[in-house]
């Protein structure tokens, strides 16, 4: 029993008291710690406490620590089983050996049995160089679970601390990697390499800090102060996710009246069809409370993604945002928005767009990245989802643009148009410059303003003709022309009869987005 009590504490001892007070000092939480404001207080169960590293060269049979600076075990989150692991840099830096690869491959096979979430809080030096391929084998298997776990549990990873070389790819391969600003980064190969091999001069905040990656590489989705906001953040987004692929959507009670109608969406669109306004502002008078927690919020800033809850239920949200980019889509946000409709998808989680996009951002910077493959990806995502799809058209879906973003064509169950809706090829104005080319050139000879008047007159008549809502609702591609204030009430009543949605896909091993 004394024994028994030595090695229990030496374990939660990690690292020492010195080096737990460094990180206090550094600003970081320590690995036990982070665990302890994650999970429901007093829930964890801790696996492999005792586990220790079997390496004997470079002096290592006499550094030998218990739990071998992995802390590995279970826990409730909101009442809910999740699977967690921390790397506790007291201890080794953190850095991965054969036997901690081990815990994390044994929560991870668990995880995939039972059908709960594992979430991974990285704060490591990285591989265990004293120990060689051991300890990169190590890594390969958590990159093999990590890739069978993809669309089965939702896996999280929180970089909260160094994470560089091969140990990014797990995170990679995760759906949400939160970060921590001004003590988290994140990069292949560091800045001394990069200085000697390409001679650029970089910190490490810059090349891969948690405002590079939020906001210019779009690696990580969500940017926190602090731990323990960070900790805060990630208990937040798992209420809205479900256990596993197996289970609905997470549905609670709600307070906030179904036909809770807001005058003011009747206002909010521009009467000029080229000003801007903030999609999150319809996002938020629709939801329910008017809570939307937002993913990737300050990445391809264009489209905007999150999750909101309608009714009590959890409903993932894809919009275009006419504040940014005239809400264009461009190659950062086709992938932004394709990842976030497969995550989706994949949970059984109800997909709601808000579409006001006048087509792709043209450029040459644009086709020579490569928009065609990348705008399909988002294609290829909706098509894909057999979710509950419902799109709301705000003002304008113009061209490809329209098809991509939820359209009938690519199986939305149901489609609503605001009458400020403007559905065609192209802009009105910019069509009435080819289709009326005759007419403009015509009046152009007899003055400037005769031919703007005939601009203006053949402008109105294209609008109506082809644009209207009403044209797009004659054809049945929109199911219904709604008043804005009707929003909520009509998306609740859809999401309803869509509960029991069942939608196929023909038998395949799997399809070959277009990567």
């Amino acid at each position: 029993m004394e024994e028994l009590r030595r090695r229990h504490a030496a374990a939660e001892a990690g690292g020492g008291d010195e080096r737990r007070a460094r990180q206090h000092q550094e600003g970081k939480l320590s690995a036990r710690e982070r665990i302890e404001l994650l999970l429901d207080e007093g829930t964890f169960e801790e696996m492999d406490k005792l586990v220790r590293h079997r390496c004997r060269d470079f002096g290592m049979d006499e550094q030998v620590v218990d739990g071998d600076g992995f802390i590995t075990g279970w826990g409730l989150v909101h009442g809910r089983p999740a699977y967690v692991f921390a790397q506790d840099f007291t201890v080794f830096g953190g850095s991965l050996s054969e036997t901690n690869a081990k815990k994390i491959v044994k929560i991870m096979d668990l995880a995939l049995k039972t059908g709960a979430p594992v979430i991974g809080l990285n704060d490591s030096g990285g591989a265990r160089i004293q120990e060689g391929v051991l300890s990169l084998g190590g890594y390969a298997d958590i990159f093999l679970r990590n890739v069978l776990a993809s669309g089965v549990v939702p896996q999280i990873s929180a970089i909260m601390g160094p994470c560089a070389g091969g140990a990014v790819y797990s995170p990679a391969l995760t759906d949400f990697v939160f970060m921590v600003d001004r003590t988290s980064y994140m990069f292949v190969t560091g800045p001394d390499v990069i200085k000697t091999v390409t001679h650029e001069d970089v910190t490490k905040e810059a090349l891969g800090g948690a405002s590079t990656h939020n906001t210019t590489s779009g690696v990580a989705h969500f940017q926190a102060q602090d731990d323990a906001e960070c900790l805060r953040m990630i208990r937040e987004l798992m209420s809205y996710l479900p256990p596993n692929n197996r289970d609905d959507a997470p549905l609670g009670s709600c307070d906030d009246p179904e036909d809770r109608e807001d005058p003011a969406l009747d206002t909010l669109i521009p009467a000029a069809s080229n000003q801007p306004y903030d999609m999150t502002d319809v996002i938020r008078r629709v939801a329910d409370h008017g809570q939307f927690f937002e993913v990737q919020e300050h990445f391809a800033r264009n489209i905007v993604v999150g999750f909101i809850r309608m009714d009590g239920r959890s409903v993932g949200v894809v919009a275009n945002q006419p504040a940014f980019l005239a809400g264009c889509l461009d190659i950062d946000s086709s992938d932004k928005g394709a990842r976030f409709v497969r995550f989706c998808d994949a949970f059984n989680i109800p997909i709601l767009t808000f579409e006001d996009v006048p087509g792709f951002l043209p450029g040459t910077a644009q086709e020579f990245g490569g928009i065609i493959r990348h705008g399909a990806k988002l294609l290829y995502a909706y098509c894909e989802a057999t979710v509950p799809k419902i799109t709301v058209i705000t003002r304008k879906a113009y061209g490809g643009a329209y098809c991509v973003m939820g359209s009938k064509h690519v199986r939305t169950d149901v489609n609503l148009a605001w009458p400020s809706a403007e559905i065609a090829v192209m802009g009105a104005e910019g069509a009435v410059n080819i289709v009326y080319r005759r007419e403009l050139s015509a009046a152009a000879k007899q003055s400037p303003e005769a031919m703007e008047a005939v601009r203006r007159e053949k402008t109105e008549e294209f609008r109506d003709r082809f644009a209207s809502p009403f044209v797009a609702a004659e054809n049945g591609f929109v199911d219904d022309v709604i008043e804005p204030r009707q929003t909520r009430t009509r998306v609740i009543k859809a999401l309803r009869m869509l509960a029991t949605k069942v939608d196929t896909t023909p038998k395949k091993k799997h399809g070959n987005i277009p990567l």
